[in-house]
């Protein structure tokens, strides 16, 4: 081995040593709390448990405000199930499932944004819940009185938000919205029948902008399927919400009214449109004829509402998408027949949640549950892998609601 050369002093030469290489722990707390807000949202249960400092990063506004700052999060998806626990998220970006908190005693009914609304079927009592957080508020007794009979409700907004119910039955609908940023309710405001002759019906924007939103909402009954096969108390009164262009008056500024389209089903089975900023609404035309055996429910994809049907005609079965546009049905995306034809025959009925361009649609009958996710732009389709609990049994998922996990979301 030859020996290590010496310098002209006759010492011998030595290879520079490497700085560290620098970590996590050399940050400023303020780089680090925007290092820790990157990540994603189920790292949050894990990383005040990391050491010392980043748990208190964690609990500093300065992290949350560093949260504020990342523009979107991918979707949770808030799984429910005949059990009513509620407290299982999909995560859509991981592919994975994930505990979440929840109100006690009561059944999640609507979601917007990072809050997710519960009611306590006993008595009525609404609460608004992070559910990444666990953070909560009670709101105010709504002014109705017990004799109305509630269709649906409807959470729209992200800072302040409002909670819409919508009460009555054809021609005698009211609505009362309440509005958290002056935590009052107002109403119940009456909705009149759209006269004839008048102009068509409320249309479904292509794209919105703006903090006004269109409401959908959907309460089964007719003569659909889901009428008797549904068996999730959540979607009795389920909603979605899709944002809308502001409205103008005349001269083109902003009037300053919250724009808001709410759908239903009629009990024969039609869709029913109300414009809640004019106090109208009308009735649209039929996706299939009232003898075809279908199970039907309306999802907000991006800025854009869609019924989703699943029929049964021949010897198969079909899954299918429309959007309302123009004064008519058309449809946007259809599950491939070698998934849907396992539906024929089963009497199955469908729950659907969307968020941005995902679609979650879980079908439920006698024999088996499924869930599955499309790509509304793609009309690319997949079943979501299974649940299993900790005693080792897969759980089975009747419906959901999707949320953009925040943790900087007040309530």
């Amino acid at each position: 081995m030859e020996p290590p050369r010496a310098n002209n002093n006759g010492s011998r030469k030595r290879k520079p040593t490497p700085p560290p290489a620098g970590g996590l722990g050399d940050l400023h707390d303020d780089m680090l709390e925007r290092v820790l807000a990157r990540l994603p949202p189920a790292a949050y249960f894990r990383l005040r448990a990391v050491c010392r400092r980043w748990l208190a990063a964690a609990a500093s506004p300065t992290f949350l405000d560093a949260c504020a700052s990342v523009p979107s999060r991918d979707p949770w998806f808030l799984m429910l199930s005949d059990s009513g626990s509620g407290s299982v998220a999909f995560d859509a970006a991981g592919r994975s499932w994930n505990r979440c908190h929840r109100a006690a005693a009561a059944e999640p009914v609507a979601a917007s944004g990072g809050l997710v609304l519960y009611r306590a079927p006993a008595t009525g009592a609404l609460t608004v819940v992070n559910p990444l957080t666990g953070a909560s508020r009670a709101l105010p007794s709504p002014p109705l009185q017990s004799a109305h009979q509630l269709q649906a409700i409807a959470m729209y907004g992200g800072g302040p938000y409002r909670v819409a119910l919508f009460v009555g039955d054809l021609p005698d609908l009211s609505m009362a919205v309440f509005d958290s940023s002056s935590d009052s309710w107002e109403g119940p405001l009456p909705l009149a029948r759209k006269a004839e002759g008048s102009s068509s019906y409320p249309d479904v924007p292509a794209q919105g902008g703006g903090a006004d939103d269109t409401v959908y909402f959907l309460s089964k009954s007719g003569d659909v399927v889901s009428t008797n096969m549904q068996r999730s108390a959540s979607k009795q009164y389920s909603s979605v919400v899709v944002p809308s262009p502001a409205r103008r008056d005349g001269d083109g500024d902003g009037v300053g009214i919250a724009h808001a389209v709410a759908y239903f089903l009629s009990y024969s089975g039609t869709v029913v449109a109300c414009d809640t900023a004019r106090r109208t609404f009308a009735e649209l035309p039929r996706i299939l004829h009232v003898y075809f055996e279908y199970s039907i429910d309306v999802v907000a994809c991006g800025a854009a509402a869609y019924a989703v049907v699943l029929s049964e005609y021949l010897d198969t079965a079909s899954l299918r998408v429309w959007e309302f546009a123009e004064g008519s049905w058309r449809q946007v995306a259809a599950m491939p027949p070698a998934m849907s034809h396992g539906f024929h025959g089963a009497r199955a009925d469908i729950n659907c949640v969307g968020h941005g361009d995902r679609l979650m649609v879980c079908v439920t009958s006698a024999e088996a549950n499924a869930c599955f996710m499309c790509d509304v732009a793609s009309n690319q389709w997949e079943e979501l892998p299974k649940y299993v609990s900790g005693d080792g049994e897969a759980n089975e998922f009747l419906a959901a609601f999707s949320f953009e996990p925040r943790v900087e979301i007040t309530v």
